[in-house]
């Protein structure tokens, strides 16, 4: 299976950059890589697998956490992802957007543009195979069961039985500054997005259509 660029959609993910990215050791990225190979599901829906990118300027999270899991395409093999959970979500200069395979179009979203009117989220899941940006986390929790994880939101845990040995971790809040992720699903209870703009992109000249980085 390969994304919109034409690179690997999984198995090639930089897990050491990954861990590096959002300021903690690699030994959370081997945690979460030992969670995924010992079959840990992270998702009850189906995905279309195709990845979308999302950044923003600024992320404020209340309650985090985050384990290793497997999301179920419609068609094709299960994608390893880490699945990063946040209670209450602030995004300041939200952008999403998602490119049409073999077409010069794509879709982006942007939100939360103005001063003091942030994008806001509950209960927000992601699953993702790639972040960067420079992270702050505040009392951090590293190596904790997978299966007992309650600061990132209600669904952010591994219920299944491999989460009691799953690799987790969790913090009271976490900031991200310059935040830039590649993703395959996202849930949220509530998302409120102030100043919503959306377009549909079209590039017939170089078939690379605007997207969010």
């Amino acid at each position: 299976m390969k994304d919109e660029q034409g690179e690997p959609a999984y198995g090639g993910t930089n897990w050491r950059r990954f861990a590096v990215a959002v300021g903690v050791p690699t030994l959370v990225a081997g945690g979460i890589v030992l969670g995924i190979a010992n079959g840990a599901l992270a998702a009850t829906f189906s995905v279309s697998g195709q990845s979308f990118k999302i950044s923003a300027d600024k992320l404020e999270g209340d309650g985090f956490a985050q384990y290793g899991g497997k999301l179920h395409p419609e068609k094709g093999s299960d994608i390893p992802v880490a699945l990063s959970g946040i209670n209450k979500a602030k995004l300041t200069n939200l952008c999403q957007s998602v490119k049409t395979p073999g077409l010069p179009i794509s879709l982006t979203i942007r939100a939360g543009r103005e001063d003091g009117k942030p994008a806001e989220a509950s209960e927000l899941l992601i699953g993702l195979t790639e972040l960067s940006g420079d992270a702050n986390f505040k009392n951090i929790n590293i190596g904790q069961s997978a299966a007992t994880l309650t600061k990132g939101g209600p669904d952010a845990h591994d219920g299944t039985e491999a989460g009691k040995n799953g690799f987790g971790q969790e913090a009271d809040s976490v900031v991200i500054t310059n935040l830039r992720q590649i993703g395959y699903s996202a849930t949220a209870a509530t998302f409120n997005l102030k100043g919503l703009s959306l377009k549909l992109n079209v590039d017939t000249q170089t078939g690379k259509p605007p997207e969010c980085f």
